[in-house]
């Protein structure tokens, strides 16, 4: 992996998170997935061990949950 990938829910808690991300981090080394509008790479993030969002993983597989705003669980629905 080259870059970053933040996940997040869309929720308020999560945005906030992504902007501090963003304001951290040269945002073209970060691909942000928000599981509101993209479902679809949610495989992959558990497969890459998250556990719940917000999360950060970086290009070395660590993966870095900012704050507990909801398991992954609670995302699936």
């Amino acid at each position: 992996m080259s870059k970053s990938v933040f996940y997040h829910a869309g929720c308020p808690v999560c945005i906030s998170a992504e902007q501090d991300i963003l304001n951290l981090v040269d945002a073209s080394k970060v691909d942000v997935v928000n599981f509101a509008e993209d479902k679809s790479r949610f495989e992959e993030a558990e497969r890459l061990g998250v556990k719940s969002v917000p999360a950060l993983v970086t290009p070395n597989g660590n993966v870095l949950h900012i704050n507990f705003g909801a398991s992954m669980d609670d995302v699936r629905g």
